[in-house]
C-alpha cells in the first residue's frame, strides 16, 4: 500500500489522502499477497509458535561477561559470535546471511505471519539461554532509559502477547514467540553488517561499518493496545512518551503557528514505512523550527530524543549533535487535533536529514474501540548506514 505514495507530493498526495476510497483501502488490513508469499507464509506457520518469550525477565547466561561490560562493538561482536557459537545449523541459517540493501529493506510493521519475508531466527525457536544472549545484544546496542530502548521493545513485545489472548487470527502470529533476530553480514569490527530485530510493530535495523554505527535508521514503532495495557506482570506504555512529547508541543502553539504547521488533507498513516523508502517529499512544509519560541524548541528537541535514545546513548548523542546543528532548517507540521489522541492525529518533523512521523489510526488488532499508533524514525542521509547494495 505505501508503496503507492512514493510518486505523490504535496497537494497531489494531500488529497489522495483525503478521499474515501483510499480512507477506506487504508483500513482494510494487509495488502493481498503474492503467490510467492502466500507460500513463505506457509512455511513460516510451521515455525511460529504462541507462547510468550518473556524477554523483560529473561536471565542472561553467567558466561556473555566473558565479552566484558563495557557497551560498544567489541562487545557487540563477542556476543553475536556467542550466540552463533550455541545455535543449530539449522537456525543458523536463518539467523545469519549475507548483506545487501535488498534484503535490509524487508523489515515490516505486520505481524509475523503477514510478512514472511522479513529475515531472522523466531525468538522463540531459541532455547531459553541463546535468548539471553539475544537479550545482552540488544541491551548492548540499545539505551536503558525507561520506556526507551531495551525497555520499549520488552513492552512492545508485551503487547503482542496480549493480543495473543483477545485476538483469533491465529495465523497472523501475535506473539513474542514471533519476533525475529537476524545478522545480515557477518559481525564484524571490519566490513558492513546489520543488527536486525523486529516484528509485528516493531523494526529496530542498525548497521555498523568497520566499527562503527553507521545507521540506526530505519526504525519503526507502534503499538497496540494504546496507551496502556497490563501483560506479563507489568504495566506498558510504550510510545505514550512520544505522543505526550509531541502533543505538550503542539499544544503550545498559538493560533498563527497551529496555522502555519497545519498540513492539508487526512494523513492516516505515516507516509514512510516499510517498502516505502521513497515515500519522504522534497519539499517542506509546516511550521519552521525558527519560529518556534525557546520554550517550544526544547519541547521539539524532548520529543525528537525520545526517537534517538531509543539507542545507545554515545550514539544517540552523536546523531543528536547533528540534528540540533540542522534545527534552523527543520520543520513542523501536523494534521488533526494537537492532543494526538483520535484517529487520523499525525505530526511530522522534517529536516535536512531527519524525518520523523507519528500517526494515530483505528485498532486493527484486539478488536476494541480505540485507536493506537505507528511511528517511524528516519535519516535521509543514513538509511541502512547510508548502504545502495
Amino acid at each position: 500500500m505505501l508503496a503507492r505514495w512514493n510518486s505523490f507530493t504535496g497537494g497531489a498526495l494531500a488529497a489522495l489522502l483525503a478521499t474515501s476510497a483510499f480512507a477506506q483501502q487504508d483500513h482494510g488490513g494487509p495488502p493481498p499477497m503474492s503467490e510467492e508469499d502466500q507460500a513463505l507464509s506457509a512455511a513460516l506457520q510451521e515455525r511460529m509458535g504462541d507462547t510468550s518469550t518473556l524477554m523483560g525477565s529473561q536471565p542472561m547466561p553467567e558466561d556473555v561477561a566473558q565479552c566484558g561490560e563495557s557497551p560498544g562493538i567489541d562487545r557487540l561482536v563477542c556476543l553475536a559470535d556467542l550466540l552463533k557459537a550455541d545455535v543449530s545449523d539449522e537456525v543458523m541459517e536463518n539467523l545469519q546471511h549475507e548483506y545487501s540493501v535488498e534484503l535490509a529493506q524487508n523489515w515490516s510493521n505486520l505481524p509475523a505471519g503477514a510478512f514472511p519475508k522479513r529475515p531472522g531466527v523466531l525468538l522463540g525457536e531459541l532455547t531459553t539461554r541463546q535468548r539471553g544472549i539475544v537479550k545482552a545484544i540488544m541491551m548492548d546496542a540499545t539505551s536503558d532509559l525507561p520506556n526507551e530502548g531495551w525497555d520499549e521493545m520488552v513492552q512492545t513485545l508485551n503487547a503482542d502477547d496480549y493480543i495473543n489472548t483477545v485476538s483469533t487470527d491465529y495465523k497472523a502470529g501475535y506473539s513474542s514467540y514471533n519476533t525475529k533476530i537476524a545478522f545480515l553480514g557477518t559481525p564484524a569490527t571490519t566490513g558492513t553488517w546489520q543488527l536486525y530485530y523486529g516484528g509485528h510493530h516493531m523494526a529496530f535495523t542498525n548497521t555498523y561499518s568497520d566499527g562503527a554505527l553507521v545507521g540506526a535508521t530505519p526504525s519503526f514503532r507502534g503499538v497496540e493496545p494504546f496507551p496502556y495495557f497490563e501483560m506479563n506482570g507489568r504495566t506498558n506504555v510504550p510510545l505514550t512518551q512520544e505522543r505526550d512529547a509531541f502533543a505538550t508541543l503542539l499544544s503550545s502553539l498559538s493560533d498563527d503557528q497551529k496555522a502555519a504547521a497545519r498540513l492539508d488533507g487526512t494523513y492516516r498513516d505515516i507516509l514512510a514505512g516499510p517498502q516505502a523508502d521513497d515515500a519522504i517529499p522534497n519539499e517542506f512544509e509546516g511550521l519552521a523550527v525558527s519560529d518556534l519560541t525557546d520554550d517550544q524548541t526544547a519541547l521539539l528537541v524532548t520529543a525528537i530524543r525520545t526517537y534517538v535514545f531509543d539507542i545507545s546513548e554515545g550514539d544517540a548523542t552523536t546523531y543528536m549533535e547533528r540534528y540540533l546543528d540542522e534545527l534552523p532548517q527543520t520543520y513542523l507540521s501536523f494534521s488533526g487535533t494537537p492532543q494526538l489522541s483520535a484517529e487520523d492525529d499525525y505530526v511530522r518533523v522534517h529536516g535536512p536529514s531527519l524525518w520523523i512521523e507519528f500517526s494515530m489510526q483505528s485498532n486493527k488488532s484486539t478488536g476494541k474501540v480505540g485507536n493506537h499508533p505507528h511511528s517511524v524514525w528516519r535519516d535521509l542521509a543514513h538509511d541502512y548506514g547510508g548502504q545502495t547494495e
